[in-house]
């Protein structure tokens, strides 16, 4: 079966890059019918902080990436947390010290801190190495600090990518790593094989920064006996600036997208993308579709970099096939802030603006117009492909205002059929005369809604009285 993990460290909030591990561990299991698992690797306490597990836990519950397993099923169900399985460690680093795979190591800080090589690296000589048995045994019983590195033998080590391929590295290039901390506690590597092992994992997903560090996780597997897990190394993923994606870059949260509107099934969504390719040229998914067609093979080794509007697109793509009802909830506290007058139909504005955001706030700066007529230059009444200009829009308006100013009723089919009767009558298109009024009774370039549904929202007297507004603004001008 297959096993996949996601093992963040609570040093923070979950960013983009971690979503994506996290997404791409969950579509390998589910893909293939098997368990997706959540590990919280928490023995760096020096790096821990306060509310990151909670917030990592909040934001897979959010993003729909739900694990399958976890300590305490049937009562209280949880991730499995790494710091509360540290007897576990322990006898397979002593394990590994009796088959000769693996040292006590007495060194102290200072020792180790005058060590390099040649190139002036630092790099430990197994000093300790050479300590004969009973040396060990009584620097132990004397209650001298110690940690437990694993023995790096002689040669080369391979081991193969499922998307960079068969890597060679030259064990002369690795150091005898530290497994077990003075403190007790396991390092992050030695806790990961041995976690990875015990659970039955048999994919384990990551960053292609850790590519050079995999040859250590292979010795260990062989050293312990054990079998070598399949390896999917992600590319890289950068920011704007070039950088790789990380929190200590103040690169956004994924709680600060939420927070900005974005929704969790286009984050999702956007995250799938970032160094996966679909099997046609369709970029929006939601998360049941994309563990019905993911693949390992599809995944590009080539860095991948974070695009904010993109984003902000996917997302307007996922606004579009919210449930009307879903949208107006969501869009229902901009609408208000920014339309105050009592006479307005919320509901429609909402409808009217869905198709037109990216994030649901930007809805209010749609409509914010009704409530007030902003400030604009005449020259918004300009438009290349309509051939209109503010000549063209100051006959139109002088029209509407006299048309508008004689109907005894006021709706969109009057209006519509009104504007038809000016463009004839002054060998206008109807475009330019919607143009022209829209412009009037909006001062934007963009609004939700056509210049007829205008009308309708703001009333005849408003309208008329923008409309003359327009009309004085480019007499005064010209």
């Amino acid at each position: 079966m297959i096993r996949t993990r996601y093992a963040p460290s609570p040093t923070g909030f979950m960013h983009i890059g971690n979503l994506r591990t996290a997404l791409y561990e969950y579509l390998i299991a589910k893909r293939g019918g098997g368990v997706f698992i959540l590990r919280i690797e928490d023995t760096d306490s020096e790096r821990f902080v306060e509310g990151a597990t909670d917030a990592i836990f909040e934001t897979m519950e959010l993003t729909g990436l739900k694990f399958d397993e976890g300590p305490g099923i049937g009562g209280d169900f949880g991730p499995y947390v790494q710091s509360e399985r540290k007897g576990s460690y322990l006898p397979h680093a002593k394990k590994l010290v009796e088959n000769g795979k693996a040292y006590y190591c007495f060194c102290d800080k200072e020792r180790l801190d005058g060590l390099a090589d040649e190139r002036g690296l630092k790099k430990y000589d197994r000093f300790c190495e050479k300590l004969n048995a009973e040396e060990i045994a009584a620097r132990l019983n004397s209650g001298e600090p110690y940690v437990i590195r694993q023995k790096i033998l002689d040669g080369k080590t391979t081991f193969h990518d499922e998307v960079f391929g068969d890597i060679t590295i030259d064990n002369r290039e690795m150091e005898d790593q530290i497994l077990i901390k003075s403190d007790g506690m396991p390092t992050y590597n030695f806790a990961n094989v041995i976690d990875d092992h015990s659970m039955k994992i048999s994919h384990v997903v990551r960053g292609s920064e850790y590519l050079t560090s995999t040859p250590k996780y292979k010795l260990l597997y062989e050293a312990l006996g054990w079998e070598v897990p399949v390896f999917v190394h992600l590319p890289l993923l950068q920011n704007a600036a070039g950088q790789k994606i990380s929190k200590r870059n103040g690169d956004a949260s994924i709680p600060q997208l939420l927070a900005e509107g974005f929704l969790p099934q286009a984050i999702i969504n956007y995250a799938a993308l970032l160094g996966w390719s679909p099997p046609d040229n369709r970029e929006i998914f939601s998360l049941t579709e994309l563990e019905q067609i993911f693949e390992p093979k599809n995944i590009s080794k080539s860095p991948s970099a974070f695009d904010i509007n993109k984003l902000r697109w996917v997302n307007g793509e996922h606004m579009k096939n919210l449930p009307s009802e879903v949208f107006y909830e969501m869009a229902l506290p901009y609408l208000k802030e920014a339309v105050k007058i009592t006479a307005v139909d919320y509901a429609a504005l909402a409808k009217m603006t869905q198709s037109r955001v990216t994030l649901v706030k930007d809805c209010a700066e749609l409509v914010d117009f009704i409530d007030e007529l902003p400030r604009y230059a005449i020259d918004l009444y300009m438009h290349k492909k309509m051939k209109t200009n503010p000549e063209v829009a100051a006959l139109a308006l002088e029209s509407a205002i006299k048309e508008f100013s004689a109907l005894t009723k006021w709706n969109h089919d009057v209006l519509s059929a009104t504007v038809t009767k000016i463009a004839e009558a002054n060998d206008l298109k109807n475009g330019q005369i919607l143009w022209s009024i829209r412009t009037a009774l909006s001062g934007k370039a963009t609004t939700p809604c056509g210049a007829t549904e205008i009308c309708e929202i703001l009333g005849k007297g408003e309208t008329l009285r923008r409309l003359g507004i327009g009309l004085q603004k480019i007499t005064i001008s010209s």
